[in-house]
Protein backbone atom coordinates (compact mmCIF):
# COMPACT_ATOMS: atom_id res chain seq x y z
CA UNK A 1 0.00 0.00 0.00
CA UNK A 2 1.16 3.65 -0.33
CA UNK A 3 2.23 5.44 2.61
CA UNK A 4 0.27 7.87 4.47
CA UNK A 5 1.18 10.79 5.63
CA UNK A 6 1.58 10.99 9.36
CA UNK A 7 -1.77 12.97 10.56
CA UNK A 8 0.33 15.60 13.07
CA UNK A 9 3.04 16.47 11.27
CA UNK A 10 1.30 16.44 7.40
CA UNK A 11 -1.01 18.97 9.02
CA UNK A 12 1.50 21.15 10.81
CA UNK A 13 3.47 21.23 7.63
CA UNK A 14 0.10 22.18 5.65
CA UNK A 15 -0.41 24.93 8.23
CA UNK A 16 3.47 26.49 8.06
CA UNK A 17 3.26 26.34 4.24
CA UNK A 18 -0.44 27.20 3.26
CA UNK A 19 0.61 30.28 2.64
CA UNK A 20 4.50 30.37 2.68
CA UNK A 21 4.26 28.64 -0.62
CA UNK A 22 3.66 31.14 -2.58
CA UNK A 23 7.42 33.05 -1.37
CA UNK A 24 8.86 29.94 -0.29
CA UNK A 25 11.89 29.65 -3.14
CA UNK A 26 12.15 33.49 -3.07
CA UNK A 27 12.80 33.75 0.57
CA UNK A 28 14.49 30.48 0.76
CA UNK A 29 17.51 31.49 -1.38
CA UNK A 30 19.49 33.76 0.77
CA UNK A 31 20.11 30.86 3.27
CA UNK A 32 19.68 27.22 1.67
CA UNK A 33 23.05 26.98 0.50
CA UNK A 34 24.36 24.44 -1.04
CA UNK A 35 21.27 23.00 -2.71
CA UNK A 36 23.06 23.86 -6.32
CA UNK A 37 26.26 22.35 -5.53
CA UNK A 38 24.49 19.34 -4.70
CA UNK A 39 22.51 19.65 -8.48
CA UNK A 40 25.92 20.27 -10.41
CA UNK A 41 27.41 17.02 -8.52
CA UNK A 42 24.42 14.35 -9.25
CA UNK A 43 26.50 13.16 -12.21
CA UNK A 44 23.51 11.99 -13.84
CA UNK A 45 22.94 10.34 -17.64
CA UNK A 46 19.76 10.12 -19.50
CA UNK A 47 17.18 7.56 -19.26
CA UNK A 48 18.46 7.64 -14.86
CA UNK A 49 15.47 8.12 -12.29
CA UNK A 50 15.70 11.15 -9.58
CA UNK A 51 13.22 10.52 -6.55
CA UNK A 52 13.22 13.80 -4.23
CA UNK A 53 12.42 12.88 -1.16
CA UNK A 54 10.43 16.52 0.31
CA UNK A 55 10.57 18.12 -3.00
CA UNK A 56 8.49 20.88 -1.89
CA UNK A 57 7.82 23.19 -3.98
CA UNK A 58 9.34 21.12 -7.47
CA UNK A 59 12.38 23.94 -7.45
CA UNK A 60 15.15 20.97 -7.36
CA UNK A 61 13.63 18.77 -9.51
CA UNK A 62 12.86 21.38 -11.91
CA UNK A 63 16.82 22.40 -12.28
CA UNK A 64 17.59 18.91 -12.15
CA UNK A 65 15.50 18.34 -15.03
CA UNK A 66 17.17 21.00 -16.90
CA UNK A 67 20.84 20.38 -15.56
CA UNK A 68 20.45 16.36 -16.54
CA UNK A 69 18.44 16.18 -19.95
CA UNK A 70 16.46 12.99 -20.29
CA UNK A 71 16.70 12.23 -16.38
CA UNK A 72 13.01 10.73 -15.10
CA UNK A 73 11.90 12.59 -12.18
CA UNK A 74 10.25 12.24 -9.26
CA UNK A 75 9.00 13.69 -6.19
CA UNK A 76 7.27 12.92 -2.56
CA UNK A 77 6.02 15.02 0.03
CA UNK A 78 4.56 15.27 3.16
CA UNK A 79 2.53 18.39 2.47
CA UNK A 80 -0.32 19.14 -0.02
CA UNK A 81 0.03 22.39 -0.42
CA UNK A 82 3.64 22.32 -1.09
CA UNK A 83 2.66 19.87 -3.87
CA UNK A 84 0.23 22.21 -5.54
CA UNK A 85 3.29 24.48 -6.21
CA UNK A 86 5.20 21.16 -7.60
CA UNK A 87 2.75 20.62 -9.76
CA UNK A 88 2.45 23.47 -11.44
CA UNK A 89 5.51 23.64 -11.36
CA UNK A 90 6.84 20.61 -13.29
CA UNK A 91 4.04 19.84 -15.20
CA UNK A 92 4.13 16.47 -16.90
CA UNK A 93 7.72 16.54 -16.56
CA UNK A 94 7.60 14.67 -13.20
CA UNK A 95 5.82 12.27 -11.26
CA UNK A 96 4.96 13.81 -7.24
CA UNK A 97 3.28 11.33 -5.02
CA UNK A 98 1.48 12.77 -1.21
CA UNK A 99 3.22 10.94 1.26
CA UNK A 100 5.57 10.44 4.35
CA UNK A 101 9.42 10.37 3.44
CA UNK A 102 9.91 7.86 6.86
CA UNK A 103 7.56 5.14 5.73
CA UNK A 104 6.45 4.61 2.02
CA UNK A 105 6.21 2.28 -0.46
CA UNK A 106 8.07 3.54 -3.93
CA UNK A 107 6.59 0.75 -6.25
CA UNK A 108 3.22 1.37 -5.33
CA UNK A 109 3.71 5.36 -5.67
CA UNK A 110 5.84 5.42 -8.53
CA UNK A 111 5.65 1.72 -10.03
CA UNK A 112 9.38 0.88 -10.12
CA UNK A 113 11.63 -0.47 -6.92
CA UNK A 114 14.68 1.43 -6.84
CA UNK A 115 16.59 5.24 -8.56
CA UNK A 116 19.75 5.71 -9.41
CA UNK A 117 19.41 9.36 -7.27
CA UNK A 118 17.71 9.83 -4.52
CA UNK A 119 17.80 13.53 -2.68
CA UNK A 120 17.27 14.93 0.02
CA UNK A 121 17.74 18.93 0.16
CA UNK A 122 16.63 20.83 3.48
CA UNK A 123 14.32 18.40 4.48
CA UNK A 124 15.90 16.19 7.23
CA UNK A 125 15.99 18.98 9.36
CA UNK A 126 11.99 19.13 9.39
CA UNK A 127 11.59 15.48 9.33
CA UNK A 128 10.65 14.32 13.08
CA UNK A 129 11.83 10.57 12.41
CA UNK A 130 15.16 11.77 10.44
CA UNK A 131 17.19 9.13 10.99
CA UNK A 132 14.38 6.35 9.46
CA UNK A 133 13.93 8.89 6.25
CA UNK A 134 17.23 8.17 5.82
CA UNK A 135 17.57 4.35 6.19
CA UNK A 136 14.56 4.81 3.86
CA UNK A 137 16.11 6.80 1.40
CA UNK A 138 19.27 4.49 1.09
CA UNK A 139 16.54 1.55 0.80
CA UNK A 140 15.07 2.81 -2.18
CA UNK A 141 18.86 3.05 -4.15
CA UNK A 142 19.07 1.22 -7.10
CA UNK A 143 22.20 -0.95 -7.70
CA UNK A 144 25.03 1.80 -7.84
CA UNK A 145 22.93 4.38 -6.83
CA UNK A 146 23.61 6.89 -4.68
CA UNK A 147 21.81 8.90 -1.94
CA UNK A 148 22.79 12.39 -2.17
CA UNK A 149 21.78 14.79 1.14
CA UNK A 150 22.95 18.78 1.96
CA UNK A 151 21.43 20.41 4.52
CA UNK A 152 22.50 22.30 7.85
CA UNK A 153 26.06 21.89 9.32
CA UNK A 154 27.32 22.09 12.82
CA UNK A 155 28.41 26.33 11.90
CA UNK A 156 31.31 25.67 14.03
CA UNK A 157 33.17 28.24 12.19
CA UNK A 158 30.49 31.05 13.35
CA UNK A 159 30.87 33.00 16.41
CA UNK A 160 28.60 31.39 18.76
CA UNK A 161 26.24 34.27 19.52
CA UNK A 162 25.77 34.11 15.23
CA UNK A 163 25.23 30.33 16.02
CA UNK A 164 22.99 31.00 18.69
CA UNK A 165 20.45 33.13 16.81
CA UNK A 166 20.94 31.10 13.63
CA UNK A 167 19.42 28.05 15.85
CA UNK A 168 16.43 30.52 17.33
CA UNK A 169 15.17 31.47 14.22
CA UNK A 170 15.33 28.23 12.24
CA UNK A 171 12.96 26.99 15.57
CA UNK A 172 10.51 29.36 14.65
CA UNK A 173 9.91 27.25 10.97
CA UNK A 174 10.28 23.96 13.46
CA UNK A 175 13.69 23.53 11.57
CA UNK A 176 15.71 21.46 14.04
CA UNK A 177 19.69 20.93 12.58
CA UNK A 178 20.72 17.64 12.53
CA UNK A 179 24.57 18.16 13.52
CA UNK A 180 25.11 14.39 14.11
CA UNK A 181 24.43 13.47 10.08
CA UNK A 182 28.13 12.85 9.65
CA UNK A 183 27.91 10.32 11.99
CA UNK A 184 24.81 8.42 11.72
CA UNK A 185 25.31 8.22 7.69
CA UNK A 186 28.24 6.21 8.37
CA UNK A 187 26.81 3.80 11.15
CA UNK A 188 24.16 3.41 8.07
CA UNK A 189 27.08 2.81 5.35
CA UNK A 190 28.47 0.58 7.75
CA UNK A 191 25.90 -1.72 8.37
CA UNK A 192 24.55 -1.79 4.70
CA UNK A 193 27.61 -1.92 2.97
CA UNK A 194 27.64 1.42 1.38
CA UNK A 195 30.48 4.24 0.88
CA UNK A 196 29.88 7.40 2.54
CA UNK A 197 31.63 10.39 1.70
CA UNK A 198 31.01 13.53 4.11
CA UNK A 199 31.94 17.09 2.60
CA UNK A 200 31.88 20.30 4.64
CA UNK A 201 30.61 24.08 3.48
CA UNK A 202 31.83 26.98 4.46
CA UNK A 203 31.96 28.05 8.18
CA UNK A 204 30.45 24.75 8.42
CA UNK A 205 26.75 25.98 7.76
CA UNK A 206 25.90 22.96 5.66
CA UNK A 207 27.06 19.74 5.17
CA UNK A 208 26.81 16.91 2.11
CA UNK A 209 26.34 13.46 2.33
CA UNK A 210 26.34 10.94 -0.04
CA UNK A 211 25.95 7.13 0.55
CA UNK A 212 26.68 5.00 -2.91
CA UNK A 213 25.38 1.42 -3.41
Amino acid sequence: MASVPTPDHAALMDKVYRGQRHIYDFTRKYYLFGRDRLIRELDCHPGMAVLELGCGTGRNLELIRKAWPGVHCHGLDISSEMLKNARKRLGTEGRLALGDATDFDASALFGREGFDRVVLSYALSMIPGWQACLTRAAAALAPGGSLHVVDFGDCDGMPDLLRRMLDGWLGRFHVSPRRDLPQVAERLAHAHGLRAEVLRGPLGYYQVVRLTR
